[in-house]
């Protein structure tokens, strides 16, 4: 059956798709012809170029398309028709006829379509020769245009991102055309004004409503260091129909005239620099990550490279002396310089300046100072020829450095390098530059100043923790202690395994409240009085009683302890806690039982009663004592790792205690866990002929 276009197979299948920006200012005809050359198809746009409404011209013969001098029209149709189904695709002009009478020029492209059963049809594309004609001229000036025009011109899609520009916008942003397309907007013009452009162009392109020369200040990933101010107009471009639509505009260049506003974009740009140096320079405690922290901040925005060093003194209390050489470790650089700029300042080494350097007379200052990298500069500051060598050709043209002075003491330095391509350093700049340094400095030695008292914390609890915990013939201990990560310092966790006469052991396992220096020193010194008073045969709960006492004493505020004496003669173990998580029991047929009723109330706290309870233990049993780092994390409560550590503890009676340790600690902590962990593994045995 003929088809009109109104519905069916031709107008849904791959003769037609929705017009695009072209066809929707040209009228577009599609028609086909069966193989007596009668029209068969009557598709889109053939009624608007032609006339004929479908069911007055299907099944009629081509003719009626053609004007009608003796014998022209059914010569032109037929000729039509003959060329598409024997070139197997032609394209030209003839006269055509309008419904209504009227002649005109007509392009014709036509072309044979093999449909089902192996029927053939010539489908033929018309459009007015005049309105093709028209826009290919424009087409061909648009080409011009973005060819040759020296004013920016830009093409965005509906989600502002680049689709077409030309090379003068390409050179004004020092970045390929290439490089442009699929970007958004915002990835090219850093416009430091809070998202204001971005909004303008979205405005324009949601509203339809045109822009005319509105100033923006910006910078480009292509030219980092430069401060421009643009006049930018724009209007609305009309895409696909049903689609949203883009935005077009031309850009001039008017920073000459635009000065003040330059300096405004570079004073934001400065303080937005500050602000996420405030923010991101000292977010830990860490030397060598505060010190990366400052080169990610200073480049590229501010610097095409930069190092930090700090300087290794002889004797931290002797003053600088300018006549004697100066020694720095460099714990930090990075550069968005080719190579051999990454060689020159990449690596962690050590690095002596002679007197005379650039470097001594910047500390003899205190204040920040700029070199050109030229002869004399590397005559006087870098010792090494070959380094010497390497940093003349590693593109850098001109250095900044700034000393890290903090509480009167230096740190180290922080250099500064920039390239040819970029403005030497300013005044400003040195303000800038001290400003970053006198940050980075103060963090660093907050750093430095943890990293001591986080070493004599671990030197002062390594000390005071047993290496290898006694333990008798008849009872074999595993024990496992992991520090928490550097965040939360040093706990106040501890244990310990003590030999008494008859072959009894007492286990004990404690933690002080706190971390650091106070928590290491309360450990050890409860651990202290804990080794002494087990020595005088103490009950469980009298010991803790004198515990107590020694807590309040020394200031302790709140300290847990666990305290378990275990008699092989009789296979018994007296227990007593003072607020510690309850010991937990391996029994040999891999059943586990938690002993939770005798809870206790934590040292320090004064005038608590403790009690003892006593339970027994079956030869082969294991026993689990562990403090609260083991079982609590953020995600989890004590009671969920109470459990979490039975069902690792189940079914294993005989696996040997240190590997049994080991698949603990990997099944219940984290990577890096957040506090101190205890875990003390004691298998216990019996005397031959106990009771």
């Amino acid at each position: 059956m003929p088809s009109d276009g109104s519905g069916g197979e031709q107008a849904h299948g791959p003769l037609w798709s929705e017009p695009g920006t072209l066809l929707q200012h040209v009228a577009l005809a599609v028609f086909g012809f069966d193989d007596d050359n009668r029209i068969r198809y009557w598709g889109p746009g053939a009624q608007e170029l032609f006339g004929h409404d479908p069911r007055a011209v299907l099944s009629r013969p081509g003719s009626v398309l053609f004007p009608d001098p003796p014998g022209y029209a059914a010569d032109a149709a037929d000729r039509l028709v003959e060329r598409g189904r024997t070139l197997g695709y032609w394209r030209g002009r003839l006269p055509a006829l309008h419904q209504d009478g009227t002649v005109f020029d007509c392009g014709f492209r036509v072309f044979p379509v093999t449909g089902p059963g192996g029927r053939s049809v010539v489908m033929a594309l018309a459009s007015r020769s005049d309105e093709l004609d028209r826009v290919k001229s424009n087409l061909a000036f648009l080409d011009a245009l973005f060819a040759t025009c020296p004013i920016g011109l830009f093409m965005l899609d509906e989600e502002l991102r680049y689709v077409h520009l030309n090379q003068a916008l390409a050179d004004m942003d020092g970045l390929p055309i290439e490089k442009h397309l699929g970007r958004p907007m915002t990835d090219i013009m850093l416009a430091s004004d809070g998202g204001a452009y971005e909004r303008l162009l979205r405005g324009v392109a949601r509203r339809g409503e045109p822009v005319v020369g509105a100033l923006v200040g910006m910078r480009t990933p292509g030219h980092p260091d430069r401060d421009q101010v643009r006049s930018v107009s724009c209007f609305p471009l009309s895409r696909a129909i049903g689609t949203a639509p883009g935005v077009g505009g031309l850009i001039v260049d008017v920073t000459d005239r635009e000065r003040a506003i330059v300096e405004a974009t570079a004073g934001r740009q400065r303080l937005a620099l500050l602000a996420r140096a405030a923010v991101g320079i000292g977010t830990t405690l860490d030397l060598d990550v505060t010190a990366r922290e400052l080169v990610a901040i200073a480049v590229p925005e501010f610097a095409d490279g930069a190092t930090v060093e700090l300087v290794e003194w002889m004797d931290e209390r002797e003053p600088f002396d300018p006549a004697l050489p100066l020694f720095t470790r460099r714990i930090a650089a990075g550069t968005v310089l080719p190579p051999p700029a990454t060689e020159i300042v990449g690596g962690l080494e050590r690095l002596r300046y002679p007197p005379g350097s650039a470097i001594h007379r910047m500390l003899s200052t205190g204040r920040p100072i700029s070199a050109p990298i030229d002869e004399e500069f590397l005559a006087r500051t870098v010792m090494d020829p070959a380094r010497a060598r390497l940093l003349a050709e590693s593109g850098l043209d001109r250095i900044l450095i700034a000393p890290l002075i903090a509480r009167g003491a230096i740190q180290g330095i922080a250099l500064f390098g920039r390239s040819s391509a970029r403005p030497p350093f300013t005044d400003e700049d040195f303000d800038l530059a001290s400003e970053l340094a006198s940050r980075a400095a103060l963090c660093l030695d907050n750093a430095r100043l943890y990293s001591q008292v986080q070493d004599i914390s671990i030197t002062l609890q390594r000390a005071l923790l047993p290496t290898a915990p006694a333990a008798g013939p008849h009872v074999r201990v595993a024990h496992r202690y992991v520090p928490g990560s550097r965040v939360t310092e040093v706990g106040g966790d501890w244990y310990d395994a003590i030999t008494l006469p008859g072959g009894r052991v007492a286990l004990v396992v404690g933690d002080v409240m706190g971390h650091g220096v106070p928590a290491a020193a309360a450990m050890g010194r409860l651990r202290i009085t804990t080794k002494a008073l087990t020595r005088h045969n103490q009950e469980p709960q009298a010991l803790l009683a004198e515990l107590d006492e020694c807590a309040e004493e020394a200031g302790i505020e709140f300290a847990t302890c666990l305290y378990i004496l275990y008699d092989p003669s009789t296979g018994r173990a007296r227990i007593a806690s003072a607020g510690h998580p309850p010991p937990l029991v391996l029994r040999p047929d891999g059943t586990v039982d938690t002993i939770d009723d005798v809870l206790g109330v934590p040292l320090g706290v004064g005038g608590s009663v403790f009690r003892t309870i006593e339970v027994g233990l079956p030869e082969g049993a294991t026993l689990a004592l562990y403090t609260d780092g083991l079982i609590e994390t953020r995600d989890r409560d004590i009671d969920a790792g109470v459990a979490a550590l039975c069902t690792a503890l189940a079914g294993h009676p005989e696996e040997p205690l240190e590997a049994m340790a080991d698949r603990i600690l990997a099944t219940l902590l984290p990577g890096r866990p957040a506090d101190d962990t205890v875990l003390v593994l004691a298998r216990v045995g019996r005397l031959p002929g106990g009771g």
